[in-house]
């Protein structure tokens, strides 16, 4: 393959396009699948992990908060990647850096070594980086009137990853009983198998690379080395009002599902939950977050991503007022966490897809990691200010804050609306 091949693709036929679109789709949605599969297994018991090998409750938050930052970080170098060479690259490094976290994790702790436990953490967060740029990688074959739906189908796969993770992190832990490392770090072992196993079906199945077949289906005149550049698609966010409204739904709607979401558990504690209660609260909050995505998807293309961005904002806006006015009353608890996970899925669906629609097609890998660092970005800030507004005011505090983070992002869709 040439070196223009390699950076633009190989174009492809018009009756070729839907049969490719489809079988594009159920590579991502495995990969997605699998990798959700491994993050969800090792993040169920990291905080214990940070606690047993730091021997305070007090670090056992930098373990998650870690994860978050890894994926942060990672977005933009991940992004220039696929930018160059296209997603399939950029997909297979993501997940294997973040088995390379999961050996370090797993390393770590048999050495009781605190520092090198939270950098494996944040190789461990590429795998999440891998995750969140395939619902991208889903949009760029789809005809543009059906974009949500196919970055939603992706997000959906999700569910099945962050459902049964949780479940087979006990048995990952008994499985190395008798290999001299803590049992906390065995679901960090399955995951580094799992990231591998997504891994080789992303290098060996997606083929051809998504993005580079949608660049080549544009005309040559747009495919220059500065149209593709990181320059390039954050000049293209600056320049659009449009993209910079999808920027800012994701990261305000991520924030505020990570900062009430990661207090809930404290809260519910405080107010005599069991552990069981938690666990079945928190699992109707990950179902809200990706089950009802394809209706989400469904939405924003026939409604408009505008619509559903202002849907994400009453969502969100009435989780926080369930959540926060809850008290004692569980099951007001739980329903405001579900629905906080269906504000979240309304917000990330539409704006994917709007900052999709926004930039132009050379530009979209470098936009797209621009958001994805946006967002987790906020998020970990978010977390981690969470705790301290719990800890001197209180919960329904912290759901006062998030719900007015709301209204800038509810003006701006406004605005946006009417321009």
């Amino acid at each position: 393959m040439s070196a223009t091949e390699s950076a633009v693709g190989v174009p492809v036929t018009a009756e070729e396009l839907p049969a490719l679109r489809r079988r594009i789709t159920a590579i991502l949605v495995a990969s997605q699948i699998l990798g959700g599969l491994g993050v969800a297994t090792g993040i169920a018991l990291a905080a214990v992990l940070a606690k047993e090998v730091s021997g305070t409750e007090s670090l056992s938050g930098l373990a998650p908060t870690a994860t978050v930052a890894g994926t942060a970080l990672l977005s933009v170098p991940l992004a220039a990647l696929m930018t160059s060479r296209g997603r399939r690259p950029g997909l297979v490094l993501a997940y294997l850096i973040g088995a390379l976290g999961a050996a370090v994790v797993v390393v770590a702790a048999a050495i009781g070594n605190f520092p090198l436990l939270l950098v494996g953490m944040a190789g461990f967060g590429a795998a999440s980086s891998a995750n969140l740029q395939a619902r991208f990688a889903a949009a760029d074959l789809a005809e543009p009137g059906a974009r949500a739906r196919a970055i939603s189908n992706v997000v959906w796969a999700t569910t099945i990853g962050a459902v049964l993770g949780p479940n087979i992190a006990a048995p990952a832990g008994r499985s190395v009983a008798g290999l001299g490392i803590p049992e906390a770090s065995g679901p960090f072992v399955w995951a580094a198998g799992v990231f591998v196993i997504s891994a080789i079906v992303v290098a060996v199945l997606l083929r051809p690379d998504p993005l580079l077949t949608a660049r080549a289906l544009e005309p040559a005149g747009e495919q220059t080395a500065a149209s593709r550049s990181l320059r390039a698609g954050f000049a293209a966010v600056a320049a659009s009002g449009r993209a910079r409204l999808a920027l800012v739904t994701v990261a305000i709607a991520h924030t505020a599902m990570v900062s009430i979401m990661s207090m809930t558990p404290v809260d519910l504690g405080h107010h005599g939950a069991s552990i069981d209660l938690i666990g079945l609260v928190i699992s109707g909050h990950i179902a809200g977050m990706y089950a009802f995505s394809p209706v989400m998807g469904w939405l924003s293309d026939r409604l408009g991503r505008l619509a559903v961005i202002a849907l994400s904002v009453g969502l969100l806006g009435f989780a926080a007022l369930l959540a926060g006015t809850a008290g004692g009353n569980h099951g007001q608890t739980a329903a405001g966490l579900f629905v906080l996970g269906l504000g979240w899925s309304a917000a990330l669906v539409s704006g994917s897809a709007l900052l999709t629609d926004a930039v132009p097609q050379a530009a979209r890998a470098a936009a797209q990691g621009l958001s994805d660092l946006t967002m987790n970005t906020a998020a970990g800030v978010g977390g981690a200010v969470a705790g301290l507004v719990v800890a001197q005011a209180s919960y329904a505090w912290l759901n006062l804050i998030a719900a007015l983070l709301l209204l800038p992002l509810a003006a701006l869709a406004l605005f946006s609306r009417r321009a």
